[in-house]
């Protein structure tokens, strides 16, 4: 009998959520993706530590201010990183814009054309990457100019339903819209949740993965930020699924049948096609409270560990 991991990657394109190489080893996903917490993660390891110093190395080589040397090595350990995981998979890996650019249209384009030339003097072609961006108006902006230049996006903390509106008209490439952090929200306020059926999270995705459909947007969506393999299990279907190396080896331990939950043909949404402007936009995101608090969250949190990852790099 086959597991539901081996069912799931039948209906869905599976990603590992991990800068583990081993996991990624050992789980054979299509993709990776990778945010500045997994790196944190990957740094503390010590199979890791050369790859670290390496990249302190080439960014004092690389000169500016202290700062700018702090910048550059983590970027160049995000790079490296990228450069491993893709000696083990067929696709893509998403490496991360630094969160503190996330209010900064310009400053966001910059630095994903920077993580793209670092992979380009490395050998690897853009085909090969897809830049990560938090899904705030700026960031929604940038990824619409970097897609017209051949640099394709996948829009992270993705809570809300006008984010991945924005998105799609936008032309992205993929999005990530986060199930388990939504479901963390309405369970602080109190919100009692039996099954995925009634997970807000897992009716989020569903939600704009049958707008899409319906409408004939080409963006994919990619399901992340999983607490059980419950939700993982309520999504099968869904383009892509981005998922941590503790579920992935659930779903590869059972072997009981996975029913198809999301098809492409006959998806209706109950959602009529609309263009947002930033005014809209920017509304519909402050009514929205699990979305705006879950946004700024994010933001903060990967830009507390990025600036974790550079007081390591400091004390090499």
């Amino acid at each position: 009998m086959a597991t539901k991991l081996e069912q799931l990657t039948s209906m869905t394109d599976v990603v590992a959520d991990t800068g583990d190489i081993e996991a990624i080893r050992r789980f054979s996903p299509v993709d990776a993706t990778t945010n500045p917490s997994l790196l944190l993660k990957a740094a503390d390891l010590p199979q890791y530590r050369p790859i670290l110093s390496d990249a302190k190395r080439r960014a004092l080589a690389d000169g500016g201010s202290e700062q700018q040397q702090l910048n550059s090595a983590c970027d160049h350990f995000a790079v490296a990183v990228g450069q491993e995981i893709l000696q083990l998979i067929p696709g893509r890996v998403s490496t991360e814009v630094d969160a503190r650019l996330s209010f900064n249209t310009q400053a966001t384009m910059d630095k994903a054309r920077q993580l793209i030339g670092l992979y380009e003097n490395a050998g690897v072609g853009r085909d090969r990457i897809l830049i990560k961006i938090a899904s705030t108006w700026e960031g929604i902006r940038a990824a619409a100019d970097l897609e017209q230049d051949g640099i394709q996006c996948n829009l992270t903390l993705l809570f809300g339903f006008a984010q991945a509106q924005a998105c799609a008209d936008a032309g992205v490439f993929l999005i990530s819209p986060f199930v388990g952090r939504i479901l963390d929200w309405h369970k602080a306020q109190g919100l009692a949740v039996n099954d995925a059926e009634e997970d807000p999270g897992v009716q989020s995705v569903r939600r704009i993965y049958n707008y899409y459909k319906a409408n004939g947007y080409r963006t994919v969506v990619m399901g992340a930020s999983f607490r059980n393999t419950g939700e993982i299990e309520a999504l099968a279907g869904c383009d892509r699924l981005t998922i941590s190396p503790g579920l992935l080896e659930e779903l590869a331990t059972d072997t009981a049948v996975l029913t198809r939950h999301l098809n492409p043909e006959g998806s209706v949404s109950g959602d009529a096609k609309h263009t947002l402007d930033e005014a809209e936009f920017r509304l519909s995101i402050n009514e929205d409270a699990m979305a705006t608090e879950k946004l700024a969250e994010g933001i903060r949190n990967f830009i507390a560990d990025q600036r974790r990852l550079e007081d390591l790099v400091k004390s090499l």
